[in-house]
């Protein structure tokens, strides 16, 4: 029996064959590409990510192939755009009004644009997938969007009421929605991860970052005399703040430290943000199914870690290049603008060279994390998987029609797009 055909009929792991340094190419390039064009290059280039990406998976001895086009996704974008604007402009009317429309129209436009989000994310979805090919034949998903926008929208709500809490259950009950229409040609799909595991697992890193808020709001409860806060409020005098400073002798103790303890919490979310995406990732790998296959994962957290400090030191010196260089620019702008008898075209000169360092900066920082943080936890994902029960791919027929990309555009549009 050859190695194929044994790993064809049991167990095989996931390789990724993806050149570090070709990846950089193709995004450095993309990035110059991006500012030539003025951001109209980034269809061309999602599209090039994602080939290269695929094209480098393999599994059981065969690549992965995704067949999308930039012209479907800037057709997609165009459609969103065209979507969009009645809406937005209905949102700009409404905030026109001074009644109760007026009042409302904010609450309403961001609900529904949440709304939106929700559901250009499973268009997008579905637009990859049915671009996914593997053997010949492609993913699908059915399922309505619209469904899972309010079903995602309610979990929101609901998250935030319990202050994150039920992050993992909402999760687990979206990626259930997901897989469960989720085909590979008619292998159907489905995702046995559990909500209490993810929790278990995410509750220390919860109640490290929740500690110094809570030693915050009690320290506030113990020293702030309220009804004495109450009355300094209510009182009729200019200096409100040296009332309820005479009134609440420790308060101003109090805020300082409640604002140390809130920026330990953030210093806390940034330490402990790598921990989460691997314990995200290494449970979402492993809950996935398809027919008779299984995956488990068995990723590295310390290697997520490894992505995201060798992104913070190449970060660190392109910071460096970047003020080093910015110091001829700066000292144009000064010339430009210099006496008060300047001219618009030089103060237009010196606003586009500051708007070119800001795009070269943001552009620089985005090749950065893409090549750095996006790519090794590509690699580190798909070569950490081992699917038991690949003799399933050999009873496979096609199922499942290519998806419209107005998916694409909408999370494009709206700044919820993904791979």
């Amino acid at each position: 029996m050859t190695v194929e055909a044994s790993e064809t009929a049991g167990t095989a792991g996931v390789r990724f064959l993806g050149a570090r340094k070709a990846y950089w190419r193709l995004l450095v390039r993309g990035g110059v590409l991006l500012m030539v064009t003025l951001g109209i290059y980034r269809f061309w280039l999602n599209t090039d990510v994602r080939r290269f990406l695929w094209a480098n998976t393999e599994i059981a001895g065969e690549s992965l192939e995704y067949n999308g086009t930039p012209v479907e996704l800037l057709i997609g974008f165009l459609a969103a755009v065209a979507i969009l604007i009645p809406v937005y402009a209905g949102f700009f009317l409404a905030a026109l009004d001074i009644g109760t429309l007026g009042e409302m129209s904010g609450i309403v436009g961001v609900a529904l644009l949440g709304l939106a989000g929700q559901y250009a994310i499973y268009r997008a979805r579905s637009y990859r997938l049915t671009r996914t090919v593997f053997r010949g034949l492609r993913f699908h998903q059915t399922g309505s969007a619209g469904v899972y926008a309010v079903r995602a929208f309610l979990w929101w709500a609901l998250t935030a009421l319990s202050i994150g809490l039920a992050y993992p259950f909402q999760v687990a009950s979206l990626e259930r929605f997901k897989m469960r229409h989720t085909f590979y040609g008619d292998l159907p799909g489905r995702f046995a991860g559990a909500g209490w595991r993810l929790f278990l697992r995410g509750l220390p890193l919860w109640l490290l970052l929740m500690a110094p808020l809570a030693l915050a709001i009690g320290a506030f409860i113990e020293v702030v005399d309220w009804v004495a806060l109450a009355d300094a409020l209510s009182a009729e005098s200019d200096d409100v703040m040296a009332h309820i400073a005479r009134s609440n002798p420790e308060l101003p103790n109090a805020i300082v430290f409640a604002i140390l303890m809130v920026l330990t919490s953030i210093a806390l979310a940034l330490l402990l943000f790598p921990a989460y995406r691997a314990i995200m990732l290494r449970w979402w790998l492993s809950g996935l199914r398809f027919g008779g296959i299984e995956l488990s994962s068995h990723l590295k957290m310390r290697r997520v870690y490894g992505a995201y400090l060798r992104f913070l030191g190449l970060a660190l010196a392109f910071s460096v290049v970047l003020a080093l260089g910015s110091l001829p620019a700066l000292w144009v702008v000064g010339v430009l603008t210099a006496g008060e008898d300047a001219s618009i075209a030089a103060e237009a000169g010196a606003a586009l060279v500051l708007i070119g360092g800001y795009v070269t900066a943001a552009l620089g920082y985005s090749t950065l994390y893409r090549a750095t943080v996006g790519y090794a936890l590509w690699q580190l994902s798909m070569e950490s998987l081992q699917l038991v029960g690949l003799a399933a791919l050999d009873h496979v027929t096609a199922q499942g029609q290519p998806s419209s990309a107005l998916g694409e555009g909408l999370a494009d549009t709206l700044r919820v797009s993904g791979y």
